[in-house]
C-alpha cells in the first residue's frame, strides 16, 4: 500500500503535489478551468436528468414539487462546500475514495470508494437509458424495439437498452482513447447544454399558458395523505439530478493548478445547475398545455417542447437533450474510470495490477475504462423486458451516491471535533486555499444532517417508486436488497485483496486482523 501522510496535516505549499502524496504522475494534466467544469456539470446534465425524471417529480407531487428543487440544492451546496475545502488539500484522482481514506482510515476510504464505484456504473446504466426519452420524439426509427416508445412499456425498456448499450460502446471507446479529445467534447457538450438550457427556457417562456405563480399551487398534488409525504417522494427527482459535482474532482489529477481550480469548479457546477434546473423546471410548468389531464405526468418535457414549439423547433431542442445525454454518460463513465484507477495504484481491489495500467500511447487508464462500460451494459441487459426497474435503478444508484457523500462529510465532521480542520496553506500562485473558516463546524454538521435525512429518504422502501406496477416484492425492497449486497461484498472484495496483498508482501494474517487492519 502506499504510505500518506496524515489527515489534514499534508504540506499544501509544495509544487510537487504527487511526489508528497506518494505517487508519481501517470496522466497528462490536459484539463482546464473550463473543461474542469465541464466534467462536474456534466455529470450532473440537468437536460439529461430533468427530461428524464420530470414526470417522476410532477407526477407525484404536483406544481408544488418545484419546491423540492431549492431544498435538495441548499443541502448538495452544503455538501460541496466540504468537498471543495478537501480538493483544495488532496488533488487526487478517485476523489471521494482518498479523501475519506485520509479522513477516517483505509476501511473508510475503501467502503467510501468501493459505494461509488458501484454507484457511479449502476448510474452510467441509467444515464445511458435516457436515449430514449428523446431519440424516437425525434424519429420513430430510433424506436429499434416494437412500437411504443414510452420508457414504462415493455418496447419502450427493451429499446432502452439497445440505445443505451451502442452509447456506452461509443463513450468507451472514447474515453479510453484520447483524454484531450473527451475534455473537447466533454467541453463543447457542455456549451451547448448550456446554450440549449437558456433556448428552452426562453422559448417555453414565450409559451406561457400561466404566470410564474403556478409554483404556489398545489395542482396534482395528491393530499390524502398530507402534503409531507409526496413531496419527499418528488424529492427523488432533484436528489436524483444534483449529484456528481465531485467529478471535477476526479480529474485532479489532469487539471492544470488543481488547487486553486477544482474547488471553484466543484462549487460553480452546483450553482450553474441549480440556477438553470429551476428555471427549466419554471418554464415547463408555466407552459404546459394541460397540468391535469395526465399527459405530461406520463410524457414530460419532450411532450412540452413538441407540442408548444412545433415539430421542428422541438425535434431540434430535443436532439440538444440527447447530446447532453451523450455527453453525461461520457462524463460518468470517466469519473468511474477515474476512481477505480485511483483504488488500484493503491491496491486494493480485485486484479489492482491490470486495472492501474495507463496506455503510454493513449496516456488513458484502459482497463478501468473497460470494465465500467462493461458492467453498465451487464445492469441494462439484465432489465430487459422489466421496465419497472429502470426507476428502482435510478433511485439506488443515488442512493448509494449519498451513502458514499456520508463517508466523507463524517469523517472530516469527527476531524473538527477533535480539533483538526482542514489546514491553512496557499495554492500552486501563492494565494490561500478554499477554505470555510469559522462557518467550517456549522456547514459541516449540516451537511451530514442533510445527506443523513436524504439517504434515508431515497432508501425508504416505496411501491410509488419501486414497484409502482406491482411487479414483485423485490422490487420494493430493492434499495435495502442492494444496499445489503453492496456491504456484504465490499466486505468479502476487501478481505480477498487485502489477503492477497499480504501474500505477496510474505505476511500471515488472520480473517480478523484483515478486517481490522484499517491503517495501511
Amino acid at each position: 500500500m502506499t504510505a500518506t501522510p496524515d489527515p489534514l496535516t499534508a504540506d499544501v505549499t509544495s509544487a510537487d503535489d504527487l511526489g508528497d502524496f506518494g505517487y508519481v504522475q501517470q496522466l497528462s494534466r490536459r484539463v482546464g478551468t473550463y473543461a474542469s467544469f465541464a466534467a462536474g456539470f456534466s455529470f450532473v446534465s440537468i437536460l439529461t436528468t430533468v427530461f428524464q425524471l420530470f414526470g417522476l417529480g410532477f407526477g407525484i407531487g404536483g406544481t408544488a414539487f418545484f419546491w423540492t428543487w431549492p431544498a435538495v440544492l441548499a443541502g448538495q451546496l452544503l455538501v460541496a462546500l466540504c468537498f471543495a475545502e478537501l480538493a483544495a488539500r488532496y488533488p487526487l484522482s478517485g476523489a471521494i475514495y482518498q479523501w475519506a481514506r485520509r479522513l477516517g482510515g483505509a476501511v473508510v476510504g475503501w467502503f467510501a470508494g468501493w459505494t461509488m464505484v458501484i454507484a457511479q456504473i449502476v448510474t452510467l446504466a441509467t444515464a445511458a437509458i435516457a436515449l430514449q426519452v428523446m431519440l424516437p420524439a425525434v424519429w420513430d426509427g430510433f424506436q429499434l424495439v416494437g412500437t411504443d416508445p414510452t420508457l414504462s412499456s415493455r418496447d419502450g425498456a427493451a429499446n432502452a437498452v439497445v440505445l443505451g448499450c451502442l452509447l456506452l460502446v461509443g463513450t468507451t471507446v472514447l474515453n479510453a482513447t484520447s483524454v484531450r479529445v473527451t475534455s473537447i467534447v466533454n467541453s463543447v457538450g457542455v456549451t451547448c447544454e448550456l446554450v440549449g438550457v437558456v433556448l428552452i427556457v426562453i422559448l417555453l417562456t414565450g409559451q406561457a399558458e400561466r404566470g410564474p405563480s403556478v409554483v404556489l399551487h398545489t395542482t396534482n398534488l395528491d393530499s390524502t395523505t398530507g402534503y409531507v409525504v409526496p413531496l419527499l417522494i418528488s424529492a427523488l427527482m432533484a436528489a436524483y439530478v444534483l449529484v456528481g459535482f465531485d467529478s471535477a474532482g476526479e480529474l485532479s489529477e489532469e487539471t492544470h493548478k488543481p488547487r486553486a481550480t477544482t474547488p471553484r469548479t466543484i462549487l460553480r457546477a452546483v450553482i450553474a445547475s441549480g440556477i438553470g434546473g429551476a428555471f427549466l423546471i419554471i418554464a415547463a410548468l408555466m407552459a404546459a398545455p394541460s397540468l391535469d389531464d395526465g399527459t405530461l405526468a406520463a410524457q414530460g418535457l419532450p411532450y412540452v417542447l413538441t407540442s408548444q414549439l412545433g415539430t421542428t423547433t422541438g425535434k431540434l431542442l430535443l436532439l440538444d437533450v440527447a447530446l447532453a445525454v451523450c455527453v453525461c454518460t461520457l462524463a460518468i463513465q470517466t469519473a468511474a474510470a477515474r476512481m477505480i484507477f485511483s483504488m488500484a495504484r493503491d491496491n486494493v481491489l480485485p486484479f489492482s495490477a491490470e486495472l492501474r495500467q495507463v496506455s503510454p500511447r493513449t496516456g488513458t487508464p484502459v482497463a478501468a475504462t473497460v470494465v465500467p462500460g462493461v458492467l453498465a451494459a451487464v445492469c441494462l441487459l439484465v432489465n430487459v423486458g422489466n421496465a419497472g426497474l429502470f426507476l428502482g435503478l435510478a433511485s439506488v444508484c443515488i442512493m448509494l451516491l449519498y451513502v458514499a457523500y456520508l463517508m466523507v462529510t463524517t469523517p472530516l465532521l469527527i476531524q473538527r471535533l477533535k480539533g483538526n480542520p482542514p489546514t491553512a496553506g496557499t495554492d500552486e500562485d501563492g494565494r490561500k486555499l478554499f477554505s470555510l473558516g469559522r462557518w467550517g463546524l456549522v456547514v459541516n454538521v449540516l451537511a451530514v444532517a442533510y445527506g443523513l435525512g436524504m439517504a434515508i429518504n431515497l432508501g425508504w422502501p416505496r411501491a410509488e417508486v419501486y414497484d409502482p406496477a406491482g411487479e414483485g416484492w423485490y422490487l420494493h425492497y430493492l434499495p435495502l436488497i442492494v444496499l445489503a449486497v453492496v456491504a456484504i461484498g465490499g466486505l468479502l472484495a476487501y478481505r480477498f485483496q487485502r489477503t492477497r496483498y499480504h501474500e505477496s508482501i510474505g505476511l500471515t494474517v488472520s480473517p480478523a486482523a484483515v478486517v481490522e487492519g484499517a491503517g495501511a
